[in-house]
């Protein structure tokens, strides 16, 4: 019987002039008190009070809500707990992530023993169970939505204050305040961020975060059996802060366990570690302001997080663009032809052989502000101080280096010493330690070294002189050779007699051009004579080919024709920019050639060429839309480290289909730089007389008044975006109407609620409806007429992977009234030029 039938009962049994003025404020109590009960929302379960499926648990403080939820586009229920004062009801923990009840309601009830189960109330089926500690003797066990969100079971008597079990030694894709990451000594436990299968599927997926406890410990984040990122012995997981902001990293390093930890001091902070389906370990912050959260450190970030990007004794540093990796002092390439074309993958190795004899030959060389190599192998002991570490390695003739192993120690002491080649060091601007690397006497600055002036050594003293005389005489005619060579050829074209001290020099730019430079004659070897056979096609710049140099690597050549609108400016600006790029979404430039009038540059090969071949072309196979996905994303992460990431912002503007290239495993990479301009200082925005670019992408700003900027290129993404999703042109032939091109045929769709009327009709998207549905909105944010409406692509990230709930509506896109016009102004001097394979298709006015 409810509440309002109790009081309802009392008040006819009662006569109004009858009542009592106590017995009216007692029902009047008595009835608020029930009323309040009734509406409080309760925070436990137990064994005779299950929850059911339409059912929500509430914490005491109602930060977070546990209950079952359905994924969209599936019939799947899960339990999980998400925020409950966050209406973008982010998922931070789930139960039954690879157990879900299918086509069904269910059920979650804690046994009697304290065992969790999850039923199906069809069958009553257990899909999922989870057993408690089975020596903690539970009394009327109870599980229980803590305010920290962790879910737990205890005995309903209060017991001794410890849990049986708890949601926080079993984490899903989310690292919560509170919630450790890494491994318990004593039980073996070890705990593992996961990512989600995909935004709709919450079973365990490729990516994840764990602890390696070897050696000094450090997180690794993994795809599959492929180390992706590591954090640096004992640095941590980047969520960047201090106990002054209100939140900070702890690390704990003890015989009980090895993890890392958020803190939280101030209580309106909420704070969360996730590993995404995207492959990224991502700290975010909400914003109570703007209601969304604020990225405030992710990784991988650059071409440096990559582990192992230079090999065993390479340091990576990403401000040295494009000679990312340098070997350490003391060592030389192993393989100098690939490291001249930028693959390091093969490392280094010494120049001198250790001696170890007694320790005393052997010094070391301090490396500043690094991250400290892979650690997985070394030799860890915190009693000693460094310069007990130090003698202790130079009496271990395996030790190749040596650091210190807590940096925050008060009494200086703990000693980590590497016993094997020393892999994946790099430069960082923050969180940087010394490493100190043993070397040979000869090869440090600074070393006992035996002199050449005694007798016995005479002879080798005289073998030393005619080494150098004959490296001597090698170089000396290598030096005229290529000085005969050079005034041979300014004889020959009097126009190349100045281009590298005209182009390349002037105004301080000649100290960055660090590219290899390719003879005309091995280039044109490579092609077969710039065959028809090896055309792949020809764009705006010239045609390009097909080639295999000695070695056996395949390339592509762009030569510049000499018909092209394009010349000297795009040339330097391809050669200087794309050289000191380094992203896995942006093509490697290889080398270039400046020889008589020739032009060339040498990329890496793209087997899939580019992306308008598979979206307008006929004679290949559609894109399945997980691959269009997965387009999107990495365009999106190339942008987002040119606009940035990058060690200068930049502006491609000339993002188009036809300049995403495509590698053997269809991951997409930005290329044709010859447009691109750099952002100085405090620039926002440039106005130019010169528009460059290509129709139907350029943005409204741009196209009309000349003024381009970071989100002018983002105009171009949601255009590229929209394409990628219908497989159609936003100009040219179309099934539209001839007013309308393909934005405004969106967003005609989007405002009349039929946007999946846009997806091509080859695609078979019905599981993935609300993320085609998501990259839509995403598209047509992108291309809203006015630039402040735009996102920057580091929203736009965080975007792709939102509810699409959570999203703003876009407003009207750019060009939607009327289709850019073909015909221009008599004083303006504009050229469309079309390739017959769209390599390229490219603007130029004045």
């Amino acid at each position: 019987m409810s509440w309002r039938v109790v009081v309802l009962h009392a008040c006819r049994n009662m006569q109004p002039s009858k009542i009592p003025y106590r017995s009216f404020f007692r029902i009047i109590i008595l009835s608020t008190t029930l009323f309040t009960f009734s509406i409080a929302a309760r925070d436990t379960i137990t064994p005779t009070q299950p929850l059911a499926d339409n059912e929500t648990l509430v914490s005491s403080d109602g930060s977070f809500a546990l209950g079952f939820f359905t994924p969209s586009a599936t019939a799947s229920r899960y339990v999980g707990i998400w925020y409950n004062k966050i209406p973008s009801r982010d998922i931070v923990w789930v139960a039954n992530r690879g157990n879900p009840v299918i086509d069904s309601a269910g059920q979650l009830s804690v046994a009697a023993n304290g065992t969790l189960i999850i039923t199906d109330q069809k069958s009553t089926a257990v899909v999922w169970s989870a057993a408690g500690d089975p020596t903690a003797g539970l009394v009327s066990p109870v599980a229980q939505l803590l305010d920290n969100g962790n879910f737990v079971v205890k005995g309903g008597d209060g017991g001794n204050g410890s849990y049986a079990w708890q949601g926080f030694d079993h984490p899903t894709d989310t690292l919560l305040p509170g919630m450790k990451l890494g491994v318990d000594r004593t039980t073996g436990l070890n705990r593992t961020l996961t990512a989600w299968k995909s935004k709709n599927d919450p079973s365990p997926g490729e990516f994840y975060a764990a602890v390696d406890i070897r050696g000094d410990p450090e997180v690794y984040l993994w795809a599959g059996s492929n180390k992706q990122w590591r954090s640096g012995p004992s640095v941590g997981i980047g969520a960047s802060g201090s106990a002054d902001r209100g939140f900070s990293v702890r690390f704990v390093d003890n015989d009980q366990e090895v993890a890392y930890s958020q803190v939280v001091t101030d209580k309106s902070i909420v704070s969360r570690v996730v590993v995404n389906q995207s492959g990224l370990i991502q700290h975010a912050l909400w914003s109570w302001e703007t209601s969304q959260w604020n990225i405030s450190w992710y990784a991988p970030s650059g071409k440096c997080d990559a582990v192992g990007e230079c090999g065993t004794y390479g340091v990576c540093n990403a401000n040295d663009s494009p000679a990312l990796c340098q070997c350490l002092q003391g060592f030389v390439p192993s393989n100098q032809r690939e490291w001249d074309l930028r693959n390091w993958g093969d490392g280094c190795v010494r120049s001198t052989n250790l001696t170890c004899t007694n320790g005393t030959t052997d010094g070391f060389m301090v490396v500043p502000g690094v991250k400290l190599p892979v650690s997985s192998n070394a030799v860890v002991n915190m009693s000693l101080s460094l310069d007990e570490c130090e003698a202790k390695c130079l009496k271990n003739c395996s030790c190749t280096a040596y650091a210190s192993a807590n940096i925050s120690s008060a009494d200086g002491k703990g000693c980590v010493m590497w016993v094997e080649e020393l892999l994946d060091i790099s430069k960082v601007s923050t969180s940087g330690r010394n490493l100190y690397v043993r070397l040979s006497a000869g090869d440090l600055a600074s070393g006992k070294r035996k002199t050449l002036w005694s007798r016995a050594s005479w002879p080798l003293f005289v073998a030393t002189c005619d080494l150098l005389l004959v490296l001597l005489t090698i170089y000396l005619t290598c030096v005229f050779r290529r000085i005969w060579n050079r005034r041979r050829r300014r004889r020959a074209t009097p126009y190349a007699i100045n281009f590298f001290n005209e182009q390349f020099d002037e105004g301080g730019t000649g100290n960055d051009f660090d590219l290899p430079i390719l003879d005309f004659a091995t280039v044109e070897a490579a092609t077969d004579y710039f065959s028809t056979a090896n055309k792949l096609g020809e764009g705006g710049y010239g045609p390009v080919y097909k080639g295999v140099l000695s070695d056996g690597q395949e390339i592509a050549v762009k030569r510049l024709a000499k018909t092209s609108l394009q010349g000297t400016e795009e040339f330097k600006n391809e050669v200087i920019l794309i050289a000191k790029l380094q992203n896995r979404n942006l093509v490697r430039l290889l080398g270039c050639c400046i020889e008589r009038e020739e032009r060339l540059l040498i990329y890496e090969y793209m087997i899939n060429k580019s992306l308008d071949a598979f979206l307008f072309g006929k004679e290949v196979p559609p894109l399945d839309w997980q691959t269009r996905y997965r387009i999107i994303l990495g365009i999106t992460r190339g942008l987002l480290y040119l606009h940035h990431d990058s060690r200068f912002r930049i502006i491609h503007r000339d993002m188009k289909a036809s300049n995403i290239l495509l590698d053997k495993d269809m991951n997409p990479k930005i290329s044709d730089f010859g447009m691109a301009r750099i952002l100085g200082g405090d620039e926002t925005n440039i106005n130019t007389k010169k528009v460059v670019g290509t129709y139907g992408y350029m943005s409204p700003e741009y196209a009309l008044d000349g003024i381009f900027s970071l989100k002018s290129d983002v105009y171009s993404f949601g255009v590229l975006v929209l394409e990628i999703i219908s497989g159609k042109k936003n100009r040219g032939s179309s099934p539209f109407s001839p007013q309308l091109n393909l934005v405004s045929h969106a967003w005609s769709l989007w405002i009349e609620r039929k946007g999946l009327e846009l997806v091509d009709e080859s695609l078979n998207y019905t599981v993935a409806v609300k993320e085609v549905l998501n990259c839509i909105k995403v598209g047509l944010l992108c291309v809203q007429e006015r630039p402040e409406d735009r996102p920057l692509m580091s929203s736009v990230i965080l975007m792709l992977g939102s509810d699409i709930a959570t999203l703003p509506e876009p407003k009207q896109p750019g060009f939607v009234t009327r289709v850019f016009p073909l015909q221009v102004d008599e004083n303006v001097n504009m050229h469309e030029v079309y390739a017959s394979n769209h390599l390229s298709a490219s603007l130029v006015g004045r």
